[in-house]
């Protein structure tokens, strides 16, 4: 088989690791591809089976059964503060799966209501277009205006395909009550570049590598999922959370409790 082949199988294979989620986009991904092409190459040079049915070294990532001691406190957040289940989505605005997962958040806050809260950390994938914007969030959320700057990220940022500083800049002026002249200083802060990097390398650490991610009261769900994956681990987790309030665990302790305190802190290195 022409090396050519060869390469083209370990994109294809790639490719299918992003239907429900985008990866980081960095020259190692490439340099990957090409040593993997090269392995490809060796093995049918030996007779060790076809180049086609090779698979591609897959990353480490959360283990789905285990729990996660995800922090929350400085990240924006909507719905109850006090609910029994935490969901904490890894995402950034340059992701289209991650906007996808937009209205199955929705369905979840409309089925469960004051029982959920979801919690926004940023996780850049795409550093040329979507830093800035994490960045956005960063200064809205500081005046308490997260859920307002992220629907018009979404909004003017997203859907038009308008990266640019001055649109996200000019986003201040369009949220009722922000001061906008804040809004454009503390977008472009150190504080706010140092935010978007603690959440990235905080996430990086227990082992997610692309956008959309979740934690479910720390369990973890890759990709932009339909609802009734999430309803499947939210209603296990919710049991879980019910008994043990029952017992004696208080609402408002129960994620630093059970999750926090309890959870795994980095990802695991593999057996």
């Amino acid at each position: 088989m022409k090396k050519s082949l060869s390469l083209a199988t370990a994109l294809a294979v790639a490719s299918l690791a992003t239907l429900t989620a985008c990866q980081q986009d960095n020259k190692a991904i490439l340099d990957k591809l090409a040593a993997i092409d090269k392995r490809l190459e060796g093995i049918e040079k030996r007779g060790v089976g076809a180049a086609a049915g090779q698979q591609r070294p897959q990353r480490p990532g959360p283990d789905p059964t285990k729990t996660y001691g995800v922090p929350v406190l400085d990240a924006p957040a909507i719905g109850n503060p006090n609910a029994l289940i935490t969901i904490v989505k890894a995402y950034e605005y340059a992701c289209p799966f991650c906007e996808k997962a937009r209205p199955t958040l929705a369905q979840i806050h409309e089925t469960y209501g004051d029982k959920v809260r979801v919690v926004y950390q940023p996780f850049v994938v795409h550093p040329q277009t979507a830093t800035l914007p994490a960045q956005a969030t960063c200064a809205g959320h500081k005046q308490g205006k997260f859920k307002e700057i992220d629907e018009l990220l979404w909004e003017k940022v997203f859907k038009a395909r308008k990266f640019e500083e001055d649109v996200i800049l000019s986003l201040g002026k369009d949220v009722p009550g922000m001061d906008a002249g804040r809004y454009a200083t503390d977008l472009k802060s150190k504080e706010c570049e140092a935010w978007v990097q603690k959440h990235q390398q905080g996430l990086g650490a227990l082992g997610v590598g692309a956008t959309p991610a979740f934690f479910i009261n720390g369990r973890f769900l890759s990709g932009a999922q339909p609802f009734p994956a999430f309803k499947t681990v939210i209603d296990e987790e919710l049991k879980k959370a019910e008994e043990r309030v029952a017992q004696g665990t208080s609402a408002d302790a129960y994620y630093r409790t059970w999750v926090i305190e309890k959870g795994l802190k980095r990802l695991e290195p593999p057996k």
